[in-house]
């Protein structure tokens, strides 16, 4: 079989907000400034670190590009690289992976969150066993929704066809960048309706995963 699942992670296979607006929170805090909402954090999540702290930094009320930001960015990436302790999986995920896995799918992974973090919440979790190949958000000059990072995880992987699964508007954005069908899962962090994204279908229960992807992959009748 020649087709990859490419997976994003935050909002997708893990809820990761709880430590995410935890790190951050630790680290406005403590040089004297307020605290963010959860909602206000979250809807800062998807296009990688750098995104997120200028956001943050800006929400203060601080220019989303000068010492403070470069500061915060600092603090925040030595606070979150080993925050594992509030995160958990979605349900359904660890058997909808194996399940895909026994079927002879190559599993790899495409997220924007930095690489060390990453590899921390997959070993956490026992992720790791499933993705040979990972891709980070520090792994290549560019982020999703540029395509790039998701055609290395590809490449990496050696197969010829694949799909995207993940769990918001930058995702979205960025298969249809590649060309590549998405599906859409709609439990995670995305900011907007389900129609208003471009996606090959949408699934809210990863027990319905590997089926979907059956019938997606299947030969078209003559």
């Amino acid at each position: 079989m020649t087709l990859s699942l490419i997976f994003d992670l935050d909002g997708t296979l893990i809820d990761s907000l709880p430590d995410i607006h935890a790190a951050m929170n630790r680290v406005l805090v403590a040089r004297g400034s307020a605290p963010l909402s959860r909602a206000q954090v979250q809807g800062f999540v998807g296009k990688g670190a750098p995104n997120l702290v200028a956001r943050c930094v800006e929400a203060g009320g601080d220019a989303p590009d000068g010492p403070v930001y470069a500061e915060v960015l600092a603090a925040f990436l030595r606070e979150y690289e080993d925050a594992t302790g509030l995160t958990t999986l979605y349900p359904g995920v660890v058997a909808a992976l194996e399940a895909l896995s026994r079927a002879g799918y190559a599993l790899g992974l495409c997220t924007n969150k930095p690489l060390a973090p990453t590899m921390a919440i997959l070993r956490h979790l026992d992720l790791a066993r499933f993705f040979p190949v990972v891709i980070g958000g520090d792994s290549l000059p560019q982020k999703k929704p540029d395509p790039a990072p998701l055609f290395e995880t590809q490449r990496r992987m050696g197969r010829a066809d694949m799909i995207f699964i993940g769990d918001s508007e930058v995702d979205a954005a960025t298969a249809q960048a590649a060309g590549v069908p998405f599906l859409l899962y709609t439990e995670g962090y995305r900011k907007g309706p389900v129609d208003t994204l471009p996606h090959s279908a949408s699934f809210a229960d990863f027990k319905d995963l590997p089926g979907l992807i059956a019938q997606i992959t299947a030969p078209a009748a003559p």
